[in-house]
């Protein structure tokens, strides 16, 4: 599926967040340990500012076209409070159960925002809207 450039790096942005969620998903008891390391560094390091530049500069950018209660709107506000309270538990002593619980949680929010989000912000805003939205996030990444 071809992105518009505005979301492009929002979406490489996806493919490491697929990378860390499946490493959580095919954690062990013996690879637990690691693989939580492996998540609160790609956390702290891209994920943690990737929700936040989505909720400050994406969304509104969306709302400011269209319902911000639109279903999927509030569904990606609810998996990014879930993805957070997970990845705040994440511990080397974390159980496997909840690697696996956030990496199946992850994936399916990564294909959410894929699948629905992105084509929808693509339909709804404008040409004009979505290059200066893409230089809004280009903004957000260096500067933070």
């Amino acid at each position: 599926m071809k992105r518009h450039p505005a979301l492009v790096p929002l979406s490489q942005d996806h493919h490491q967040a697929l990378v860390s969620a499946l490493k959580l998903r095919r954690a062990t008891a013996e690879t637990a340990a690691d693989a939580a390391r492996a998540f609160r560094e790609h956390w702290e390091t891209g994920e943690r500012l990737h929700f936040r530049i989505e909720e400050e500069v994406l969304l509104p950018a969306f709302a400011a076209h269209a319902d911000p209660d639109h279903p999927v709107v509030v569904q990606v506000l609810l998996e990014h409070v879930a993805i957070r309270r997970d990845a705040d538990r994440l511990t080397s002593e974390a159980p496997v159960e909840l690697l696996h619980d956030l990496g199946a949680r992850l994936a399916a929010h990564v294909e959410l925002e894929e699948r629905r989000l992105f084509p929808l912000i693509e339909e709804t805003l404008p040409e004009e809207a979505l290059v200066a939205l893409g230089e809004r996030l280009r903004a957000a990444e260096a500067g933070a």
